[in-house]
């Protein structure tokens, strides 16, 4: 299997990556400024192939660079993971519509180009997931930009499934909750409090857990699956908000 895996340089993408090449995949990795070369000798160094590649995903032509290229690496490309993002902070009543844009842009466009792009390329039995979040069909303050770029990533998707279904490409989501990082219990200790008492399974969840997902979502056992939302966030969508 060749993976492209787009946002390659944040935490996330890099999970992905990584569960990728440790089930046996050649994985093209993504960054527009990043430096994920380290990424990539660590992949090499663990027997997996890599390559990094950089596109301004922003850029239409660029996403379609970043697939091409990407498919001409191994000469193939049988799943693409559009995995860049943003997640600022911004309440809906200060927002400026450019506000709006940059992360619709980023988080959906580029997904839809990339998407586009992948169509062409795949082979029958291809996958496209798109990282989404719980935040799609549950908002929270201040990502009214962010939640509506991740809902309607899932809507894309099934969309995407229905029409290139017939060619037997496959598209999908995956949904995280709260993905632990560096220094989240010290710069934001009461929502990690709060949200491992009341996950079921107790914890924040890690970047390996959405590459988990994204793997078996690229494999042949999912291949009866498409237009579908795979939630990842530990049960906390289980629990009552009332």
């Amino acid at each position: 299997m060749v993976a492209l895996v787009t946002g390659a340089g944040g935490l996330v993408g890099r999970g992905i990556a990584t569960r990728f090449a440790q089930a046996g995949a050649a994985v093209a990795v993504h960054s527009r400024h990043t430096d994920v070369t380290d990424l990539v000798a660590a992949i090499t160094a663990g027997g997996g192939r890599a390559i990094a590649l950089r596109a301004d995903l922003s850029d239409e032509d660029e996403c379609h660079r970043l697939v091409e290229d990407a498919a001409e690496w191994t000469g193939r490309l049988d799943a693409v993971v559009n995995n860049a993002g943003v997640q600022p902070v911004q309440g809906l009543a200060g927002m400026t519509a450019a506000q709006w844009r940059e992360v619709v842009d980023v988080n959906l466009t580029s997904a839809f180009s990339c998407t586009q792009a992948a169509a062409d390329v795949l082979p029958a039995g291809g996958s496209v997931t798109h990282i989404a979040s719980i935040e799609g069909t549950h908002p929270a303050a201040g990502h009214a930009h962010y939640s509506a770029s991740k809902a309607a990533l899932i809507m894309h998707a099934r969309s995407a499934a229905l029409e290139y279904g017939p060619r037997g490409l496959r598209v999908n989501t995956v949904s995280p909750g709260l993905v632990d990082r560096p220094g989240l219990a010290d710069d934001w200790p009461e929502g990690v409090a709060r949200w491992t008492a009341a996950a079921p399974l107790g914890r924040l969840g890690r970047p390996e857990d959405v590459g988990d997902a994204c793997v078996f979502l690229a494999s042949p056992m999912a291949s009866w699956i498409t237009g579908n939302d795979l939630v990842v966030d530990g049960g906390i969508s289980a629990r009552p908000t009332w």
